[in-house]
């Protein structure tokens, strides 16, 4: 049966009557769930969120009940929650149509999270780049706040919150939380290192902190309207609910795609809803989970342990859409953002773009990831110009290796993980392009001049 989609965060999204205004979402049962919420016991709510088993849909995919588990309520500090809206891994473009199109389902998840968690003030984080996401937000916020869904006395319980709206400087770092906290704060984006900087207990000011991607955030007041037990049932069982799949690359039909954790495959997924890839070409390798996850070749073969204990053989186009699938074949959904390269892609130079963005995006903390981003974009860029040497694959390698596990945050692994796959696993590409390049005119490049990183 041909994969198909089932619309829940996005059951708004792209319906021709639809538009971004209060009236309208109100019409359709908007903010009902919020009403009703502030009436509730904050201790059973966060119950609820514990026993839906909804992983975050940021890219790390951390449980969101167990995170709002952490938050040290008896510090005697204020609690803060904060909306991630940077969405600034390559690849990944699922949050900004929530923001564009549907932004009170998100400010009523907001406003729901924030009184379960007793927020006393919720900001949302959103990329420079969102300048009319920005001004969406804000108009929105104001419109909720007119009608008491936002700041005194929501919903005309006792319970005040606001939402501050606040742009980034499209920081890439800025994606993980410490670094947005530190940015928000005022400072410089720099990850702190955890603990003692575990944002559930010294977060924004050094008080608990909650920080929650868009569509978690939009998963709340479904989680409290129908109940935990109902969205731990909803696909997978170990990775429930949806996840909304942004295509992008050599496919026919790139685009958003919201399935059922697990209901389908990679394959089912790209040619069922995306068309399959180009005419006259055949698809290569793809990275499932926005730029800075492990890449896969479409030939590969893996073994997939089922719930009951036995294995299969399966190809990479047999992968169902749920974290733990991707996990056993040695990669990860990061932020759902799949990025497909057909059989005309140079895998080398697709890495080397990848290497440049990193080796920029570092914030320069951490030594082994300034400096190992920086070398590997000159190693690579080295190859592509026709100036490499064929120990240079092998140096990659040992650059990356040397990189992961070593730094504060997460960057560094980001940047690592496409070079130790890529390398891997088109191996020859590199040694080839290397030796075609190594004779130019009849003569071998044998100038020692050539091997310096420039």
């Amino acid at each position: 049966m041909p994969a198909k989609q089932d619309r829940i965060i996005y059951s708004h999204i792209g319906l021709e009557d639809w538009n971004a205004s209060i009236d309208k979402y109100m019409s359709d049962g908007g903010y009902r769930t919020l009403a009703e919420t502030v009436k509730r016991p904050c201790a059973d709510l966060c119950a609820e969120m514990e026993k839906s088993k909804l992983r975050g849909r940021g890219g790390a995919g951390f449980p969101a009940g167990m995170k709002w588990k952490f938050v040290d309520r008896k510090s005697g500090k204020p609690v803060y929650l904060i909306c991630n809206a940077d969405e600034s891994e390559p690849g990944t473009c699922k949050d900004r149509l929530i923001i564009y199109q549907d932004p009170h389902r998100l400010i009523e998840g907001i406003m729901c999270a924030a009184y379960a968690i007793g927020a006393v003030q919720a900001f949302i984080y959103i990329r420079g780049e969102y300048i009319n996401g920005y001004r969406i937000l804000e108009e929105a916020i104001a419109e909720a706040r007119a009608k008491n869904f936002v700041g005194n006395g929501i919903c005309g319980s006792s319970y005040s919150c606001d939402i501050t709206v606040c742009r980034g400087a499209g920081a890439y770092v800025c994606g993980e939380e410490t670094g947005l906290i530190s940015s928000l704060a005022g400072g410089r984006a720099y990850p702190r290192i955890k603990p003692p900087y575990f944002p559930a207990a010294m977060g924004l000011y050094d008080c608990p902190t909650v920080v929650n991607n868009v569509e978690t955030l939009c998963w709340v007041p479904i989680v409290f309207e129908k109940g935990g037990d109902y969205v731990s049932k909803i696909g997978s069982p170990l990775d429930p609910g949806t996840h909304i799949w942004g295509v992008s690359g050599q496919v026919q039909k790139p685009g958003r795609y919201e399935i059922i954790s697990g209901s389908c495959t990679l394959g089912e997924l790209l040619y069922d809803l995306c068309g399959g890839p180009l005419a006259g070409r055949r698809f290569k390798a793809i990275i499932p989970g926005g730029s800075s996850m492990k890449i896969l070749r479409w030939d590969e073969k893996f073994l997939l342990k089922s719930p009951d204990g036995s294995e299969r053989e399966i190809r990479t186009e047999d992968i169902p859409l749920d974290a733990q699938s991707f996990m056993q074949c040695g990669t990860a959904i990061g932020s759902c953002g799949i990025i497909v390269m057909d059989n005309t892609v140079d895998m080398v130079e697709a890495l080397a773009n990848l290497c440049q963005f990193y080796a920029h995006e570092s914030c320069g903390q951490c030594t082994p990831c300034r400096e190992g981003t920086m070398w590997m974009s000159r190693i690579i860029k080295r190859i592509c110009d026709g100036w490499g040497r064929e120990a240079d694959v092998e140096l990659l390698q040992s650059v990356a290796d040397t990189i992961c596990g070593k730094t504060i945050c997460a960057l560094g692994e980001g940047a690592a993980w496409p070079v130790q796959s890529n390398v891997a696993k088109f191996k020859d590409e590199y040694y080839e392009k290397i030796r075609r390049q190594q004779t130019v005119g009849g003569q071998a490049r044998v100038d020692n001049n050539a091997y310096r990183l420039i």
